[in-house]
């Protein structure tokens, strides 16, 4: 026997009559609005204990568009369940028909404007509010620094603070996309901070004309979860290394030259002797390391690698995936090759080892 099929307006009907109406997707997408009366009980929870559905009660299923919950409906149905049926055109037909919902309790623009990444299962709204919540550094608003706070701030971190002390230079806008023409002379901070509120209003950029050094490391670093460095010199490597040390913070790092680049997650400060640090990599800073404007960068490789190092700290907020502790990616755009390096602690690390 065909699974019965109702349009949106039947459906009402038969929720006024005594039916149950189920809302079966996820609660990422439940927490966008249902239809008023529906009770929420996503499809995995259904298929691993069907029990919950009582067999003798007519039930009408409902998912966004109608297919999901028809193939439950047929799938129930082998499991001894007659009186369900499936709303045609689900959740959409129902909103399209102006038929009530019940709003997820959720702000309009969050919902709207992250929508397509909450309802990814490894994020969802808990995820997207851990975002929301959270709070990174991202030192140098310049080549890595500009890709990856663009796409940090429309993810949704709330709060990022840029620490840079230059001003924005006609050279700097082959690959520093978060300035244009127009911010030329600006502090890179200010001309950033403008750009990623332009794409995002609905986060906080806290904007630091400063050098990272020694004597401001710990109060700029104090209160993040994240540290990005984006810095474009070994000192100022170190020393974001050794505060994130002893600060316990995890420090996502990356680096371009020519048509390379390289990226890592360092997090020595919370597994001393497990994860390695960037003196691991680097000791000391090597006397004849070129710079940009000495050896040149392709335009597009900040991107590249600003966008792995956006990645690697969402990952770290959300606590999924295996974040790139322990290996160095590293990136050959003329070629188009990616390979990795597994770095280990050094014993005789200065920063994180026994004599460190």
């Amino acid at each position: 026997m065909e699974i019965e099929r109702l349009s949106a307006q039947a459906a009402w009907q038969r929720l006024a009559a005594g039916a149950r109406l189920v809302d079966i997707r996820s609660p990422a997408e439940q927490a966008t609005g249902m239809a008023e009366g529906a009770e929420a009980l996503p499809q995995d929870g259904i298929l691993e204990n069907p029990a919950q559905l009582p067999q003798d009660a007519q039930i009408l299923l409902i998912c966004q568009r109608g297919l999901r919950s028809l193939q439950l409906a047929q799938h129930l149905r082998t499991l001894g369940f007659e009186r369900i049926a499936s709303v045609e055109g689900g959740t959409e037909a129902w909103q399209a028909a102006g038929l009530p919902m019940v709003s997820g309790g959720l702000d309009a623009d969050f919902l709207a404007r992250y929508s397509r990444q909450f309802r990814l299962p490894q994020v969802g709204i808990d995820g997207q509010k851990r975002l929301q919540n959270a709070r990174i550094v991202v030192v140098g608003a310049g080549g890595l620094g500009s890709p990856a706070a663009f796409y940090l701030a429309a993810a949704g971190i709330g709060h990022l603070r840029l620490v840079d002390a230059d001003v924005v230079e006609r050279s700097n806008l082959q690959r520093q996309i978060l300035h244009v023409d127009a911010a030329l002379g600006q502090p890179k901070v200010d001309s950033a901070r403008a750009r990623l509120l332009a794409i995002n209003p609905k986060i906080c950029v806290e904007a630091v004309n400063a050098r990272v050094q020694a004597d401001n490391v710990t109060e700029l670093l104090a209160d993040a979860d994240v540290v990005l460095d984006g810095a474009d010199n070994f000192p100022a490597r170190h020393v974001l290394n050794d505060a994130c040390i002893r600060l316990g913070k995890p420090l996502v790092y990356g680096a371009v030259e020519r048509f390379r680049g390289q990226v890592s997650v360092f997090d020595a400060g919370r597994q001393p002797g497990i994860a390695p640090c960037y003196r691991c990599l680097f000791p000391e800073a090597p006397e004849d390391a070129p710079n940009c404007a000495e050896a040149g960068v392709l335009g597009v490789l900040p991107g590249i690698v600003g966008l792995i190092q956006a990645t690697e700290a969402i990952k770290l907020i959300l606590g999924i995936g295996e974040p790139l502790i322990g290996r160095l990616l590293q990136l050959d755009a003329l070629a188009m090759r990616f390979w990795q390096t597994r770095l280990r602690p050094d014993p005789e690390c200065p920063a994180c080892g026994a004599s460190g």
